[in-house]
């Protein structure tokens, strides 16, 4: 079996990993591993099934928990147990705490390896908190995207609005900072700059601009004639 290409992306929330990383696997063909939607889904089951706050349910959980993603029309479907919760992830709600459920060494553990297993049979365009780091050390291309908090906050709050989310932007960007804060001072796979990564700061760049320069920094490295 030939090895496969694996392009990954890291950052904090509301750098624009997610929304770059599904076009730029869609222009390359490559299968999108959105990692951070299977955190929310943990987080999600923990949440719907009142065990947020305990932390050995929650590892208990997880051992169990059936996780699929399907990307379809640029939207990744995600399955938790068999049910379609694509939507109910992205609620304020599952956005506060998901930081504190993926802080469990045992939650990390198991979705790591997951991921890994994805990896193994994939041409990959992933993105997350560690998947340069952790998940994948290895990729082909490393991407660091970033952004001022102030922006970030602007582009999170835009989608709440746009799913009729009830908070305010103040409320956003306190999430925001709670997660930045606990994202890179956890023990276990905090978010961090891979050394040999390519540093983006968004902050003044379009969904266009975005991908078009990471699209070169890819080609430029493997050079994939897509990359255009």
């Amino acid at each position: 079996m030939s090895k496969k290409i694996i392009l990954a992306i890291d950052g904090p929330a509301g750098s624009g990993k997610s929304t770059v990383a599904k076009i730029i696997s869609e222009k390359l063909g490559f299968l999108y591993l959105d990692t951070g939607a299977m955190y929310r889904a943990i987080t999600y089951y923990a949440i719907e099934n009142q065990i947020v706050d305990d932390v050995n349910k929650i590892k208990e959980a997880v051992k169990k928990i059936k996780i699929d993603l399907n990307f379809e029309s640029g939207v990744t479907r995600v399955i938790l147990n068999n049910k379609d919760v694509t939507d109910k992830i992205r609620t304020p709600e599952v956005n506060s705490k998901v930081s504190e459920v993926s802080v469990i060494p045992e939650v990390r553990k198991e979705l790591v390896r997951m991921q890994k297993e994805i990896g193994l049979t994939n041409n990959l365009v992933t993105e997350g908190r560690d998947t340069t780091t952790v998940v994948f050390p290895d990729a082909d291309v490393k991407i660091f995207l970033t952004a001022s908090i102030d922006e970030r906050a602007k582009r999170r709050y835009k989608e709440f609005l746009e799913r009729a989310e009830k908070i305010s932007l103040e409320d956003t960007k306190k999430n925001l900072e709670k997660r930045d804060n606990i994202d890179s001072n956890r023990v276990i796979s905090p978010l961090q700059k891979a050394d040999d990564a390519i540093e983006i700061d968004t902050t003044n760049l379009s969904i266009d601009e975005e991908v078009n320069l990471i699209l070169e920094k890819i080609s430029e490295k493997l050079n994939i004639s897509h990359c255009n």
